[in-house]
């Protein structure tokens, strides 16, 4: 199961590569996305963000919140901001009952289903980020096996558990395996997954 902690883990993951690199040009495009290196890390605070109020809000889209980042934020600025949200969520995450179900477009989400796709979003747009700035991210493989496991039950981890989630999520090749572009998440409750891979969007 996913939960806070492993939160902000992926988010200690990523403020030591952006540490790395605050005195670089965050303006400069991420290969292959329509983002920079700013409006990555910028979203990638937003989805944590977002799911410690969607958590809450109940499994249908009812609520009418408007919270972001800015993108064009410093970036000593969008590291405190997602920082914060990894925090924020972590918090929201391990004050829920198991019972929770919230808003997601891929289905109503439990708690370690928000925990996941939090991780999910700092880790793989943290890589987005290294991509741009021209490095290396390699977090931590045992939490990105379960990240995987959780959200993408389908794929085994095979020998590297960190490429497999890149893979996953459309942002890597692994040779002899299709592209997985136009990915979903598993997100709600690993008892409601049927066995089958979901078909792509």
């Amino acid at each position: 199961m996913i939960r806070g902690d492993d939160i902000l883990a992926a988010a200690a993951a990523c403020s030591r590569l952006l540490e790395s690199a605050m005195a670089a040009d965050w303006s400069v495009p991420v290969p292959g996305l329509d983002f920079t290196v700013a409006s990555v890390v910028a979203h990638a605070a937003n989805g944590p963000l977002w799911y410690a109020v969607d958590l809450w809000s109940g499994p249908a889209d009812d609520a009418a919140f408007e919270l972001t980042v800015r993108r064009d934020a410093a970036s000593a600025a969008l590291l405190v901001s997602l920082r914060t949200a990894a925090r924020v969520c972590a918090a929201s995450v391990d004050a829920a009952p198991a019972s929770i179900r919230g808003y997601h477009p891929a289905g109503a989400a439990d708690p370690s289903g928000f925990a996941a796709m939090a991780c999910d979003e700092l880790l793989v747009h943290a890589d987005d980020a290294a991509r741009g700035l021209g490095l290396r991210f390699a977090p931590d493989a045992d939490l990105a096996g379960r990240v995987l496991a959780r959200l993408f039950p389908w794929h085994r981890p095979r020998d590297d558990p960190w490429q497999t989630l890149l893979w996953a999520n459309g942002r890597a090749d692994i040779e002899g395996q299709p592209s997985q572009a136009g990915w979903v998440w598993h997100c709600a409750p690993l008892a409601d997954w049927d066995g089958q891979q979901p078909a792509f969007r």
